[in-house]
């Protein structure tokens, strides 16, 4: 077994960072059965309409990131948005979730937080139907801004994904 480290963690310090326009999207998916994705994409859930209830949880959670994830720092977010996208051949809703700040630091976690809660709240309202549910594909597909610039996904991004970094960046 591996020994704790006794130095303590500190947050990173971004005080001699430049202020820059920065980006993120951030994608994963929910596996739903049959029986449940109709109904999700249907709106026909006992609990409510999973998909709207999924985009405000989203937003509202990359706005708390912070209090979240222990050593991220609180930032002024531009913007939030969460694109749920049914995908009817497997049975399944893909979630993008995109940030953006003009900060010193990165805006991913935020994203990342804002996707992973808005999949968590589409398993909620759904779990009554279909308790085999089966979240998978986490990860960031994009980032922007900062000293290393453009970074995107090694397996490319979805058509999707590149018409919502083409919709928010006609809106600068």
């Amino acid at each position: 077994m591996t020994e704790h480290r006794a130095d303590g963690s500190s947050m990173a310090d971004v005080s001699g960072k430049a202020v820059t326009h920065r980006r993120a999207l951030a994608c994963g998916s929910i596996y739903l059965g049959e029986e449940a994705f109709l109904q999700v994409v249907e709106n026909r859930l006992e609990k409510g309409d999973a998909l709207s209830l999924a985009e405000f949880a989203g937003i509202m959670a990359a706005k708390q990131t912070p209090a979240l994830i222990p050593l991220c720092h609180p930032i002024s977010l531009n913007r939030v948005a969460v694109h749920p996208v049914a995908r009817p051949a497997t049975s399944a809703v893909e979630i993008f979730c995109y940030a953006e700040i003009a900060e010193r630091t990165g805006v991913e976690m935020e994203a990342l937080c804002g996707l992973s809660v808005a999949l968590l709240t589409v398993w909620d309202l759904a779990k009554p139907v279909n308790p085999a549910l089966r979240i998978s594909g986490t990860r960031l597909l994009f980032k922007s801004g900062g000293k290393n610039g453009t970074w995107q996904h090694p397996d490319g991004l979805p058509a999707e994904a590149r018409q919502l970094l083409e919709r928010y960046s006609e809106r600068k």
